[in-house]
């Protein structure tokens, strides 16, 4: 063997070795965890959080901060009925009828079968003058779930409104035989009858 080739071959060791050490620094400092680019990046709060975050809104009163949360909670979850339906709610409470009532519409389109849903709409209807709307609405809630009190309630309410006393006093009378502790429903059916 050369003096150059002995020279190649510790060049080649030498380098070999420094590769050596370098793998083993790297292999050393690795995180126990894959590292990955959302690792890098602020991650969006999950939906959950953000509803929590409107919810807390709501109670404090913050109702412009609660819309907003539920906002962007729908962004991320689109297909949630429950959170478009927290958005329409706080949406009304806002005192945006039109845009509660697009939002519930939209609700119905992920779960027609949604009594409650259906009950928040013709609410919103009634309060809109719309009372055929309302009506066709409430009547859909008693097909889903016929055991829901303040279902028929706030249909008595619109029939009272209609002028239709008889069947408004029955729906009244059936909210109470489904919740005897209704006082609002016993009023309700009271003034009827003391226009008699």
């Amino acid at each position: 063997m050369s003096i150059f080739q002995i020279l190649m071959f510790g060049a080649t060791l030498f380098f070999a070795y420094q590769i050596f050490r370098h793998v083993q620094n790297l292999e050393d400092s690795e995180p126990s965890e894959p590292h990955s680019f959302e690792d890098e990046n602020i991650p969006f709060p999950s939906s959950l959080a953000l509803v929590e975050e409107a919810d807390e809104a709501y109670q404090k009163g913050e109702l412009s901060t609660a819309k907003e949360r539920l906002q962007q909670a729908v962004q991320q979850d689109e297909n949630s009925s429950e959170i478009l339906n927290k958005l329409a709610f706080v949406t009304a409470k806002t005192g945006e009828t039109s845009e509660a009532i697009a939002l519930y519409k939209r609700s119905l389109l992920l779960d027609e079968r949604d009594d409650l849903t259906h009950n928040a709409l013709a609410s919103l209807y009634r309060i809109e003058g719309e009372r055929a709307l309302a009506q066709e609405h409430y009547e859909k809630a008693l097909a889903i779930d016929a055991a829901y009190p303040q279902t028929y309630f706030n249909y008595g309410n619109l029939l009272s409104d209609m002028g239709n006393t008889l069947k408004a006093g029955e729906m009244y009378l059936k909210a109470l035989e489904l919740q005897s502790d209704f006082p609002q429903a016993r009023e309700a059916l009271e003034a009827l009858r003391g226009k008699k």
